[in-house]
């Protein structure tokens, strides 16, 4: 189990080598797709209506193992990226009948998002490997207030549904006003950063998630 204190000290650890310009950050290179265009031909969807650019995105990734699909508002993709930009690391535990384990990202400007498992973060932040990434498109944010995000889960050690639901609290964590106070809270002032409300928080969450799945 990852300690509190430990924790801490990465955030106050993240929080000043930011400030200071010399971060150490994932070394290898966004291995998803890097533009809208490379996964949906936008000379051949550009003049359709919201509501059916978001079904064929839908439909496309549902057929594909280990990728999902999603789809925001368009003002979403502006809130999200430009705090991202702001505050460009962040954690998420991920829960099982054992207890969890911790996952960092980082944000890679224009609009990628790269996990990885804290603790080989920890060893090294250039050595550590992706676990998933997603990728937050806003190409038709404006035009037809739509924010398509891809995520795309590259290691077995991560279930195809906890990638899901990894990257939709990683949303919420960036999109949300409350929400985001947590992220702001952990890359600008961690000494603020309640781990044990977060984890807490979290955990409520995953579980709400899970009986929602199970439900259906």
């Amino acid at each position: 189990m990852i300690s509190n204190r430990f924790l801490r000290t990465i955030a106050t650890k993240r929080s000043h080598l930011i400030s200071t310009n010399t971060t150490r950050c994932f070394s290898f290179s966004f291995v998803g797709p890097k533009e809208l265009n490379d996964i949906l031909k936008k000379d051949l969807v550009g003049d359709k209506p919201r509501s059916e650019v978001a079904d064929l995105w839908y439909s496309f990734h549902e057929e594909k193992d280990n990728v999902h699909g999603l789809v925001m508002k368009g003002e979403d993709a502006s809130t999200v990226l430009s705090r991202a930009a702001s505050s460009p690391f962040f954690i998420q535990p991920v829960f099982r009948d054992d207890g969890y384990f911790m996952l960092i990202s980082q944000f890679f400007e224009p609009s990628h998002f790269i996990m990885a498992y804290l603790e080989d973060y920890k060893m090294d932040p250039s050595a550590a490997q992706p676990l998933l990434t997603f990728s937050v498109f806003d190409d038709y944010a404006e035009e037809k207030d739509l924010t398509l995000v891809r995520a795309d889960v590259l290691n077995k050690g991560i279930e195809d549904a906890e990638g899901l639901k990894i990257v939709k609290n990683m949303l919420d964590k960036y999109s949300l006003e409350d929400e985001y106070m947590d992220v702001y809270a952990f890359n600008k002032k961690p000494e603020t950063f309640d781990f044990d409300d977060f984890i807490s928080q979290q955990n409520q969450k995953w579980k709400t998630d899970q009986q929602t799945v199970d439900g259906n």
